[in-house]
């Protein structure tokens, strides 16, 4: 059977003049109502809409469990044999010469600040401590909660929640993206990522679709990484001085996300408008090296042989493991006191909220690694975007996370650490580490790390509204209209402070599971159009047609 030259134009239907010039009126407008229509919803009718997002996300949870679970192991998959395979492996992102934009320490940089770097600081702490005292090797009686022998299982769980399956997701967005941008000169939108099995149909209504599940997932999938920072971004606030911001269970108030809010969407509204090569570039080399500066404390100061010893055995636990946690799904049996039962809620509870939170991202950090990483071989791309963020996570939740445990088990921490709020309990446990030394040097060390969270919140808020304007655009990595940067600046801002305000951080997460769900979809059909387009591509170079733009 003959084959057909590679698809290298996709026409998007653009306004020519007027406040949308260059930009697709449809996709454009339909995401802004919707968005709009959300916070309004919310602020004026919290019960109704609590409610009905709360059922929503039950159903989800109770019917797609498995989905999201056996998702993300594809993406998993799937990136490594497009790495190892040989004919994808050596493919690059781009045309013959192009040549990586930017330096690997930037690279590395911004991808890693926009594509998790608010919740390291939160979670690299907090999550270690949750899966210390509760897992499923607790709830089925093979060890103890807050023991020495439930180490490792907490290890093992923290890390397949944040590494290769979370970097997946966005491995397989920006491998999608950046292969039929850059070798089709296709546009930088959702949309184009498809072509290999709906063609030029895309440029229609379905291409519009497609776009708007992106842009509605991006901004709810952001404003979840958002409300976690606000919360620490405040708890950090309050331990450097500021008063005022936080109620009696120490998190934040309505002043203190107020506050937060306007601050951290304000900044990155300014650095969204500098562009990727000048504000969101420095911000990221600026957060790494803090981020650098802060992880040598815990390596130096914290609990330096314990975090090793649970780095490398934590590891060899989660590569033996991940087969199982990659496919196992659990299911209740009707009675909440089960072991069954408790099972399957710990699973929606922590991975399928997970998958769900990192397919929400995608669309987000899928665009901007593909916008960073023109020039860059297939297997250049997946080692970059997926193995070694994934040791840098592991990192960081042996080290600083190992400290809390360890200063919990040994260091008579005495619950300062765990009974702290999650945003809380970095600054609860570098204040517990230094103020005994010096109320000077606690101080200094909880205003940088107020600082470094600062740079990652706006490192993803600015990157985030780019790229929801580079899709409204139709995939032009030109200059945006100034209004519609403000307006999208404003629109996450207000996503965030709306559902904080009415129902806190499970409204946002309620939210982002349900926009999560249907850019699924759009992510398994990525996986099959890769999989077609690199196969007819090896096809292509046999019959001596071109294979790219």
């Amino acid at each position: 059977m003959s084959i057909k030259p590679a698809l290298t134009e996709l026409p998007i239907s653009t306004a020519d003049s007027g406040f949308y010039k260059g930009f697709s009126q449809i996709v454009t407008i339909t995401s802004k109502l919707l968005i709009g229509g959300l916070v309004i919803w919310a602020i004026a009718f919290p019960e109704q809409s609590g409610a009905v997002l709360n059922g929503i996300n039950k159903f989800i949870l109770a019917s797609f469990g498995a989905w999201y679970i056996w998702t993300v192991t594809l993406f998993v998959i799937l990136c490594i044999a497009l790495a190892i395979w040989p004919t994808a492996g050596r493919l690059k992102l781009g045309l013959k010469n192009d040549k990586p934009e930017f330096s690997n320490f930037s690279w590395f940089s911004m991808m890693f600040g926009a594509g998790i770097g608010v919740g390291m600081l939160t979670w690299a702490v907090a999550e270690p401590v949750y899966h210390f005292n509760n897992n499923p090797e607790v709830i089925q009686g093979l060890t103890t909660g807050g023991t020495a022998d439930n180490v490792r299982m907490a290890y093992k769980w923290s890390f397949l929640h944040w590494g290769l399956g979370a970097w997946a997701c966005y491995a397989i967005a920006g491998l999608a993206l950046g292969f039929f941008s850059y070798r089709r000169s296709l546009p930088l939108t959702m949309r184009s990522s498809l072509t290999p099995i709906f063609g030029s149909k895309l440029s229609g209504s379905a291409g519009n679709i497609v776009d708007i599940v992106a842009v509605v997932a991006t901004i709810l999938g952001v404003a979840q990484t958002l409300g976690f920072g606000v919360e620490q971004f405040v708890s950090g606030l309050t331990r450097i001085g500021i008063g005022g911001l936080t109620n009696e269970a120490g998190t934040a108030n309505t002043t203190g996300i107020l506050v937060a809010i306007i601050v951290i969407m304000v900044a990155s509204t300014i650095s969204a408008l500098s562009g990727v090569g000048k504000g969101i570039k420095w911000l990221s080399n600026l957060n790494m090296g803090l981020s650098i500066a802060l992880l040598t404390f815990f390596l130096l100061f914290g609990s330096t042989f314990f975090g090793l010893k649970a780095l490398v055995v934590g590891i060899w636990d989660y590569l033996i493991a991940l087969p199982d946690m990659s496919f196992r799904v659990w299911s209740g049996d009707g009675n909440p006191d089960s072991v069954a039962s408790k099972l399957e809620g710990w699973q929606g509870g922590w991975s399928v909220f997970y998958w769900a939170w990192w397919i929400a991202f995608a669309p987000f950090v899928g665009l901007f690694l593909a916008r960073i990483s023109k020039g860059r071989t297939i297997r250049e791309f997946v080692l970059g975007a997926m193995i070694v963020p994934s040791l840098m996570c592991f990192v960081w939740f042996t080290w600083a996370g190992g400290t809390a445990i360890d200063l919990e088990l040994t260091g008579g921490a005495d619950g300062v650490i765990m009974g702290a709020p999650d945003g809380d309990k970095i600054f609860a446990m570098t204040n517990f580490m230094l103020s005994p030394i010096s109320e000077a040097l606690a101080w200094a060390m909880a205003a940088m790390i107020v600082v470094l969270l600062m740079t990652y919140l706006v490192t993803t808020a600015d990157s985030a509204v780019l790229i929801v304007n580079t899709i409204n655009a139709a995939g032009d990595e030109g200059p945006k209209a100034r209004p519609h940067i403000i307006f999208w600046g404003l629109a996450l801002g207000a996503v965030v402070a709306a559902l904080l305000l009415v129902g806190g951080l499970k409204a946002i997460q309620t939210a982002m599971v349900i926009g999560a769900l249907p850019f699924s979809l759009v992510m398994v059909l990525q996986c099959a159009a890769l999989v077609k387009a690199i196969y007819n591509d090896g096809r292509r170079e046999a019959a001596g047609l071109p294979t790219t733009a």
